[in-house]
């Protein structure tokens, strides 16, 4: 009986891994399909949202009957109960990576980027990525300070974020409303995808240490 209950728990987690590779893929292909105007791979992306918001319906469901059968207590509640935030949050990742693929079907074909954004666009998209690979790391490694360090991470993303509405609003903006619209939805999905992977990493502390991350001392820098 006992087996049986770890092996549910163990689920959960395999559930949150694969609902964040599934979100880092997707904002990977979504960024590819903006950029390059790419309708097929667009529509793909868009398509396979559904696949992320059925394992958040599983999840959802697994936690709550956890709760409710086994009435877990100490690590394990707190993995029960961080798991539920946790998933909504990657679900809606998921969404995110499907807006940014929309936009490039809504202008296909279109480029919805003008060429004078692609570069900081393109960074934005890598960086969604590489923080929701690492939000998936620190899912099974529970490593506290590589969860901290993606706060500094997303500095990154938040400066890139002002870049967009800086160059939106240079005189020498030649690319009319419509653009700029564009620019400033992508931008801000790609923001919020980046503060969706930072809570999950930011549950995971609270889930090994049972204190939140604003609580604890700054993760030392990596030594180059």
């Amino acid at each position: 009986m006992r087996e049986l209950y770890h092996e549910e728990l163990d689920s959960i987690t395999d559930g949150l891994v694969e609902m964040a590779n599934l979100a880092g893929s997707a904002v990977g292909r979504a960024t590819t399909a903006l950029l390059d105007a790419d309708l097929r791979l667009a529509e793909d992306v868009i398509s396979g949202d559904e696949t992320i918001d059925a394992l958040h319906r599983t999840l959802e469901q697994r936690a709550i009957t956890l709760l409710a059968r086994q009435q877990p207590v100490a690590t394990d509640l707190r993995l029960v109960v961080t798991s539920l935030g946790m998933s909504a949050a990657l679900e809606r990742s998921g969404d995110l990576a499907q807006h940014v693929a929309k936009l490039a079907r809504l202008r296909h074909p279109g480029c919805a980027v003008p060429l004078d954004l692609r570069g900081t666009i393109q960074e934005m998209g890598e960086l969604a990525q590489s923080l929701m690979a690492r939000a998936a790391e620190v899912l099974v490694s529970h490593d506290v300070d590589l969860a901290l360090r993606m706060e500094r991470d997303d500095d990154r993303m938040d400066e890139l974020h002002s870049t967009i509405f800086r160059h939106l609003m240079d005189d020498r903006w030649q690319h009319g409303a419509e653009a700029a619209v564009d620019a400033t939805l992508a931008g801000r999905y790609y923001e919020r995808f980046g503060d969706h992977a930072v809570t999950v990493a930011r549950d995971v502390v609270y889930l090994v240490t049972g204190e939140h991350a604003e609580d604890l001392p700054p993760a030392a820098p990596v030594a180059t």
